[in-house]
């Protein structure tokens, strides 16, 4: 059973009458219609199905089958045998917009850039994409290639669909060839793109709008490109405008010179950082002479303790680091984030005891990973509050043990 699908030739019909001639159920447990004639366009060639109703049903997917059965998948049971159909338009002119934005914009990189399109995506929650071959090209700037699909909305060049048959294709100047054969669709852009497609276009070039490049992204030799069009650039470029305004007035500035009130900033920023990292090393440096100042002797070993609360680990052993070079000193300390215990172990060489093995010690009560040398070691793990206030005395009964073996 084969659907006529009208929307190949009025593309702009939002409303109709539909004849519902069969309900089935989907493989999925989903509903579907069948009507014999249809203005729904099904997803395929890269573009994404319309949405709308019959009656009071919600029409959520639309799909064909190999045979050219269109399924209408729907929310709910439609009874009727004939209903109110409708088409959500802003959908759908989206997708036009869309798909003849790719068939320019697809013609103008290969006509300025000598870039072939290999495949296609068309998306209106989303930027579109093309994939472009590219091979082993370095960076590409694209902006002939946009600056030039513009140009060709500008002029407002018509663009018509008609079908051929297979012994026409050659009278064609088709920029890829038909991958299909019998009646083959031809989407015409006027003095520029002829491509074989089945999808929804607009009528003239100036109803796309405006065609933008958003981002690109490698992908091995290929070249994809997000792009959006018509509506959706407006929406976009409402959004960056709103976004950029923004940011410039927090810049007390106009937008036009926000990049110079950003790089200000930065070094700015990048200054008071340097000036923040020598204030952090004149504290780590004051806290070791506090810390050995204040150690705990215990035979011949100097123990010095401290515990932190969201003491960043490189910090521990920024300050382990100081504290190994201090004759007799062994160092053991610890911050807690609330789940994460770490841990950092400094012995000077003359005490004879290993930062390693000591460290080692530690984080087995609390099934923790590490390690270091004889010197420094560090590590951490997860573990409790009570764990943590057991810390200190832990670390004065690992010290006995090992100063008692000295």
């Amino acid at each position: 059973m084969s659907t006529e699908l009208a929307y190949l030739t009025n593309p702009f019909c939002f409303e109709f009458d539909a004849e519902i001639i069969a309900r089935v159920t989907l493989s999925d447990g989903r509903r579907g219609v069948i009507l014999p004639k249809t203005f729904f366009f099904p997803t395929g060639g890269g573009q994404e199905h319309d949405t709308g109703a019959l009656g009071d049903a919600r029409v959520i997917d639309v799909t064909i089958d190999d045979a050219g059965t269109v399924v209408h998948v729907v929310d709910r049971d439609v009874t009727a045998t004939r209903t109110r159909a409708t088409i959500d338009r802003a959908r759908r002119f989206a997708s036009m917009q869309h798909h003849s934005a790719q068939h320019l914009l697809s013609h103008a990189l290969d006509d300025a850039l000598k870039l072939e399109t290999v495949s296609a995506n068309i998306n209106i929650d989303n930027p579109s994409t093309i994939d472009l071959a590219v091979g082993a090209r370095g960076d590409v700037d694209l902006t002939p290639g946009e600056n030039l699909a513009n140009a060709l909305i500008y002029e407002d060049r018509p663009i018509k669909s008609y079908f051929i048959s297979d012994d026409q294709i050659a009278t064609i100047p088709f920029r890829r060839p038909p991958k299909v054969s019998g009646q083959i669709r031809v989407v015409e852009i006027e003095g520029a793109d002829y491509s074989a497609c089945g999808g929804t276009h607009c009528t003239r070039t100036g109803m796309i709008g405006v065609v933008k490049i958003v981002k690109t992204e490698r992908r091995a030799e290929k070249l994809r490109v997000h792009f959006i069009a018509g509506q959706r650039a407006l929406e976009y470029f409402q959004n960056v405008h709103a976004i950029v305004t923004q940011i410039a007035r927090q810049f007390d500035t106009n937008p036009e010179a926000i990049g110079e009130a950003v790089e200000k900033q930065r070094d700015a920023l990048r200054a008071a950082q340097k000036e923040l990292e020598e204030f952090k090393a004149e504290r780590v440096t004051l806290e070791a002479q506090r810390l050995v100042a204040s150690t705990q002797v215990i035979g011949s070993i100097k123990l010095a303790t401290a515990t932190f609360r969201h003491r960043a680990p490189q910090e521990l052993r920024a300050l382990a680091t100081l504290l190994q070079n201090e004759p007799g000193v062994i160092a053991l300390l610890a911050s807690y984030d609330g789940a994460k215990l770490s841990l950092a172990v400094a012995c000077a060489s003359d005490t004879g005891v290993s930062a390693n093995e000591l460290i080692r010690q530690q984080l087995a009560d609390i099934g923790g990973r590490g390690g270091g040398d004889a010197q420094l070691a560090q590590g951490g793990g997860a573990a409790s509050e009570a764990q943590f206030q057991a810390f200190g005395a832990r670390a004065v009964e690992l010290i006995r043990v090992s100063a008692n073996r000295v």
